[in-house]
């Protein structure tokens, strides 16, 4: 029980600096200092560039051996089991042929905030090691959001395109496709190349905090506990899917560091991507920005726990 207690406070520790963040992000919007408009302009910045660095240089400080490559690969591994338990879990919860939203509300139980809150946790908990293995999380991610979630999102239109260029270009997919053989191989790039995508991946937890603080800033934080879907999404998110996986991995007999980054890639909240393929598929973008709030705000109780859980 002392030991569940320290490591449910430690990780409450690094969920709780990264949540100050977001209390300054939400300030400066509220202050006009840097706001939401500002920061959806900016998010290509993220999503192209600082969020990249991160992975590639997750694997530049990684020393490949034969138990970091099998790792890795358990970590893809989980993270198709989680997402596919997600998909599972949610058909029967929100299967109104009649509703419009639940496809909303299916992908905000599929699609966990891996970029923007998976991968800085996992530093701030593990380091670069969990970095390394959460990246895992976000190719199975960036390969179900642009098929199973174009599909999902597009339901019942006549034309449902998925694009193989989208599938296959994307931050995610390219960049583990430049670290992975970095790994590999055990390449060691000059310093006047590694120096800079550290600097640049140093970004990504507080702008990817700062960011989401001005979307809480701009959401109507009183309604969004009338949304009674809400309680199933957080339930299969949030506990559901993250017991699944610890289950899987006392199964496997994972060691703590590869356990606890698989159960941190399966128990963030939903992703920002739910407001942006909602807004991009014509869905409702302020139901989807309400239930990414709600569920951030719970997860700052349960992803404690659940790291905690990991670590016994």
């Amino acid at each position: 029980m002392g030991l569940f207690l320290q490591n449910m406070g430690t990780a409450a520790m690094q969920v709780f600096i990264l949540y100050i963040i977001v209390a300054a992000g939400f300030t400066a919007d509220k202050l006009r200092v840097f706001t939401e408009k500002t920061a959806r302009a900016s998010n290509d910045l993220l999503f192209y560039i600082v969020t990249p660095c991160v992975i590639i240089n997750s694997f530049l400080t990684t020393n490949f051996s034969k138990a970091t490559a099998s790792g890795f690969a358990v970590a893809i591994f989980c993270s198709v089991i989680a997402h596919a338990a997600g998909i599972f879990l949610a058909a029967p919860l929100f299967n109104k042929k009649d509703d419009s939203n639940s496809a909303v509300f299916k992908f905000a139980c599929v699609y966990g905030n891996l970029g923007y809150m998976a991968l800085p946790l996992a530093n701030a908990v593990l380091g670069e090691t969990g970095v390394f293995y959460c990246s895992g999380g976000v190719i199975v991610f960036n390969t179900l959001a642009f098929t199973h979630g174009i599909w999902l999102m597009n339901k019942g239109k006549k034309e449902v395109k998925f694009k193989i260029k989208s599938l296959i270009l994307n931050p995610g997919v390219i960049s583990v496709a430049i670290g992975l053989p970095l790994f590999l191989f055990s390449v060691k790039l000059p310093s006047v190349i590694q120096q800079p995508i550290s600097f640049i991946a140093g970004m990504n937890t507080p702008l990817a905090m700062l960011f989401f603080g001005t979307y809480l800033a701009n959401t109507d934080l009183k309604t969004m506990f009338k949304v009674k879907e809400q309680y199933l999404i957080m339930l299969v998110r949030l506990i559901g899917v993250p017991v699944l996986i610890m289950g899987v991995s006392k199964i496997l007999s994972l060691n703590e560091t590869l356990t606890t980054a698989c159960m941190i890639s399966a128990a963030v909240p939903s992703a920002n991507n739910t407001v942006m393929f909602s807004a991009k598929y014509g869905k409702d973008t302020a139901l989807a920005s309400k239930i990414v709030a709600l569920n951030s705000f719970v997860s700052i109780i349960t992803l404690p726990i659940m790291i905690a859980l990991s670590q016994i």
